[in-house]
């Protein structure tokens, strides 16, 4: 899982729907589809090339503005955003996302003809390979290296990638996935055809215990890109891959510098996502997003071709930028997966109506505020954002949207016929200049509502080990966390399945409620997305309503910068930031 601790997000992988618009300073996203369903592409609409990028032409170098170094780059361990930016240029997997013409999105086949034939009820799913598939080598991409792939995630040295794929494979929850197959492939030991069929050459079958309709999406994650069976160094390969994508490492520094080159290997036909206009991408890491922003901002010199993947224009420079006619021409934005939220520690705060009394108190808006306002959020009601399906617009059980100061004489009410007044709560937030910020106005708030508030500070560094830790000793905690794929399956049993509370787990509010355990269990099986999309939603209802074990603050947004002479810079909700597939010099 990827942490920023500068807004406090841990997430993974991250798409939905919705293009790339420009940016205002009200709202620069609101483009984003509140949520439509993502399709599951044919072979038609999986097959190449890509449809050419208006305006768009090939050659030239583009500067890449990174704030962190990669710290990986082999697939199996790839599980941050910057890391995922970079992969949609190097790597290839089974399938992908491809942005249709009205910015909403389809999973596609990319190595695969197709995003998956599945039967036997969603437990058997078959992909077939495309023709003319290559390494970077020349050598072709065959279905022994997809076994391979799938095979080696589940050796010991392979800690930091996700890990859905194996548990299915194998029908277990947690690390006990690695039993099925200790060492990987390197002993010599295979996953039984029971499991994983490669009958022939360009045909791969996953037959799993349970259905798993969300198989396409899990596949088009970085971190079951193919791995060559041939090439693979085992702990070497996270320094120097082989790639499957448009472009192949040429240099690696790192925390200095890495330079992309075209991959002559590469096919644009059998590539229904990708582009390959540039002949180099110069990427240097250590800019800050303050460093980058101004960059970007004063568009001179090399400026004027340059970029950042990942980096949002900071809090301080975005009403400059978005005041600046100029500027906010350069702009892109959208939604991002993750939703802000308040934890409640349910171990220590039992009674409901004390936990409603914090629901209602709380300032919202006072939290998004420090990180810049609106174009950096949407005040959230609900627990599923606007890039995942199922998200409804007006879900607001506490008046969060209408109140976004709170509302301190409702919570004393509420406290006051519970018999509460004075209850003692420890909040606990980060320290940064953000967290310091919303620290203040949210114990204003919760003592004006008649608790007894005690703030303690944590260290941003170690923030998410502390309130990740069963007995943290806090009542209250601010945290993100963003979906795998735009489905809430991503989300609500991760944060709020009982069976999943232990020291470094991600259920923060200890919540440990029977049905929403069983119900998280029968909706995993619904193979009917529409009805799974439904069906989330409403457990996200009686989560807030009946059990209320969190309260949600914002919903992400980004804002990115780029050069004048950059073209075809659109946003990505799979990535979560510029799609670099489409990017071309302007001449």
């Amino acid at each position: 899982m990827g942490l920023s601790v500068g807004a406090l997000v841990l997430t993974g992988c991250s798409s939905g729907g919705g293009g790339g618009p420009e940016a205002s300073e009200d709202s620069p996203s609101e483009s984003a589809p509140e949520q439509a369903q993502i399709a599951f592409a044919d072979a038609k609409a999986s097959t190449g090339p890509a449809p050419e990028v208006p305006g768009a032409t090939p050659g030239g170098t583009i500067r890449v503005l990174q704030r962190d170094s990669y710290s990986h780059l082999d697939p199996a361990q790839i599980y941050v955003s910057d890391e995922m930016s970079l992969a949609t240029l190097i790597h290839r997997g089974l399938t992908g996302y491809r942005m249709n013409e009205d910015g909403t999105y389809a999973v596609v086949g990319d190595l695969a003809t197709d995003s998956g034939q599945v039967s036997d009820g969603g437990r058997t799913w078959t992909y077939r390979l495309k023709d003319g598939i290559k390494w970077q080598d020349g050598t072709p991409i065959t279905a022994q290296d997809v076994r391979h792939t799938f095979e080696r995630q589940f050796a010991p040295f392979l800690t930091s990638g996700p890990t859905f794929v194996q548990q299915w494979l194998a029908g277990v929850n947690g690390a006990e996935f690695r039993n099925l197959l200790k060492d990987g492939p390197y002993q010599g030991k295979h996953l039984g055809n029971d499991v994983l069929e490669t009958p022939n050459d360009s045909t791969v079958v996953f037959h799993f215990k349970d259905p798993q309709p969300d198989l396409p999406f899990a596949l088009a994650m970085a971190g079951y890109s193919v791995v060559p069976k041939a090439k693979d160094t085992k702990q070497k390969y996270d320094r120097a891959p082989v790639a499957s994508g448009p472009y192949k490492i040429a240099d690696f520094k790192a925390n200095k510098s890495m330079t992309l080159v075209k991959n002559p290997e590469w096919d644009p036909k059998t590539d229904v996502i990708r582009h390959q206009y540039v002949d180099k991408f110069a990427i240097t890491f250590n800019h800050q997003y303050e460093d980058s922003s101004k960059r970007l901002l004063s568009d001179s010199g090399e400026n004027k071709t340059a970029i950042s993947f990942n980096n949002s224009v900071d809090a301080a420079s975005l009403p400059k930028v978005l005041g600046d006619a100029e500027a906010k021409k350069r702009t892109v934005s959208g939604f991002q997966p993750y939703v802000g939220q308040f934890a409640m520690n349910m171990d220590r705060l039992k009674d409901k109506r004390v936990r409603e009394a914090i629901a209602y108190a709380l300032p919202i808006k006072s939290v998004l505020q420090p990180y810049g306002g609106p174009p950096s959020g949407q005040l959230a009601g609900g627990l599923i954002s606007p890039t995942q399906a199922g998200y409804q617009k007006d879900y607001d059980p506490y008046d969060k949207l209408k109140k976004p100061e709170g509302d301190p004489a409702r919570a004393k009410k509420v406290l006051e016929e519970a018999g509460k007044v004075g209850t003692k709560l420890t909040f606990a937030y980060v320290n940064t200049p953000e967290g310091q910020q919303y620290s203040v106005s949210v114990a204003s708030a919760l003592e004006k509502a008649g608790f007894d508030v005690q703030r303690k500070d944590l260290p941003a560094d170690t923030y998410y080990d502390r309130i990740g830790t069963v007995d943290n000793g806090y009542d209250i905690y601010h945290h993100s966390w963003g979906a795998d794929w735009p489905s809430a399956s991503t989300v609500i049993p991760p944060l709020f399945d009982g069976r999943a509370i232990a020291d470094g787990a991600k259920n923060y509010s200890h919540v440990n409620d029977p049905k929403i355990n069983s119900e998280i269990d029968r909706i995993k099986k619904i193979t009917d997305q529409k009805k799974a999309a439904d069906a989330w939603f409403e457990l996200n209802k009686y989560i807030l309503e009946d059990v209320l074990p969190a309260v949600p603050t914002y919903y992400f947004k980004h804002v990115q910068l780029h050069g004048s002479k950059v073209g075809g810079v659109v946003f990505s909700d799979v990535v979560n930031g510029v799609d670099p597939t489409r990017l071309y010099v302007v001449r």
